[in-house]
């Protein structure tokens, strides 16, 4: 894609975000609790965390949507709220909930982010045609964005977003509500972003989506970051090379669970069962279960509580 002129040099290149103790309350909801973050330049970064987390407020106070009440935050080098509008054209957004209008063509949809992302004038066409190749859109150019499938209006949104080639990409909850081909191709999209070197920020309760996709990533619950790392770093602390999951009705699990506690040996829930972590320490006194690799979901639901489906 044709390359946007910068608002402003940053003095800073290694790091794209940084937010330093922020908080943000919704009457009595703390949505944020003093959060620290910094993304580096470069990266795909992902924010994980179960609904609520304060994921999506974090991305809102990014794109100055959303005011924090307290700390500090920096996008690109520009300091926010003051210097949002510098930060935005440099950004690229794709929001959680479509905000597309389907009554112009998908070719349409793209031209008018152009203009308004001020994509000079001899660079348009073009900018255009790397949009709609980089999502797969272009067959369906000239089409109303109303005929798009769900996946495809998804890709839409984030055509829309890299429209004049940001230097990072904030991509909130990008395939939420989506099958599971569809939210693949979507991976497959992401992928290639990594591959043109922009940063890209994604917020998501999905643990497959984090573990394939991001280079780091940040696990949230109560609006502060509870653990971060590479997702092969937080499984090798937090989990272990084994977990071994153990089925049971809710009263032995309850008396396993109590068992292992006194015996410091950390568990977490696992619906119908209770798994071990860090299996592979154990002594082989551990009950009759299914030995298997550990993932990015123990650790999750581990720190978090939030047993995902």
């Amino acid at each position: 894609m044709y390359a946007a002129p910068d608002s402003r040099p940053r003095a800073d290149t290694t790091t794209a975000i940084k937010l330093s103790g922020v908080v943000k309350h919704f009457g009595s909801l703390v949505a944020v609790d003093g959060l620290d973050l910094e993304v580096p330049t470069g990266t795909c970064f992902g924010l994980l965390g179960p609904n609520g987390a304060g994921k999506s407020t974090t991305m809102r106070m990014l794109t100055g949507q959303t005011i924090a009440d307290a700390g500090s935050l920096s996008v690109l080098g520009h300091e926010l709220p003051r210097e949002s509008k510098l930060a935005r054209a440099r950004m690229g957004v794709c929001p959680q909930e479509s905000n597309l209008d389907i009554d112009l063509s998908v070719r349409a949809v793209l031209e008018v982010f152009a203009r308004l992302y001020r994509v000079a004038a001899d660079d348009r066409d073009r900018a255009v045609a790397a949009a709609l190749a980089l999502a797969g859109l272009g067959e369906r150019a000239e089409d109303r964005a109303a005929k798009l499938s769900g996946g495809m209006q998804r890709r839409l949104l984030i055509a829309r977003a890299l429209i004049h080639d940001p230097e990072l990409v904030l991509l909130d909850e990008p395939t939420v509500g989506l099958d599971p081909q569809v939210r693949q191709e979507l991976w497959s999209l992401i992928v290639a972003l990594r591959e043109r070197g922009a940063t890209v920020l994604m917020s998501t309760h999905y643990i497959e989506e984090a573990e394939r996709l991001t280079d780091h990533v940040a696990i949230m619950s109560k609006g502060r970051v509870v653990a971060e790392g590479s997702p092969r770093e937080l499984i090798a602390h937090y989990a272990g090379v084994e977990s071994h999951d153990v089925l049971g009705s809710p009263q032995e699990l309850e008396a396993l669970r109590g068992r292992a506690l006194a015996d410091g040996l950390a568990t977490r829930a696992s619906g119908p069962a209770l798994t071990y972590l860090h299996a592979e320490t154990a002594d082989g006194s551990l009950p009759t279960g299914r030995r298997r690799a550990a993932t990015l979901e123990d650790v999750f639901v581990h720190l978090t509580g939030e047993y995902v489906e």
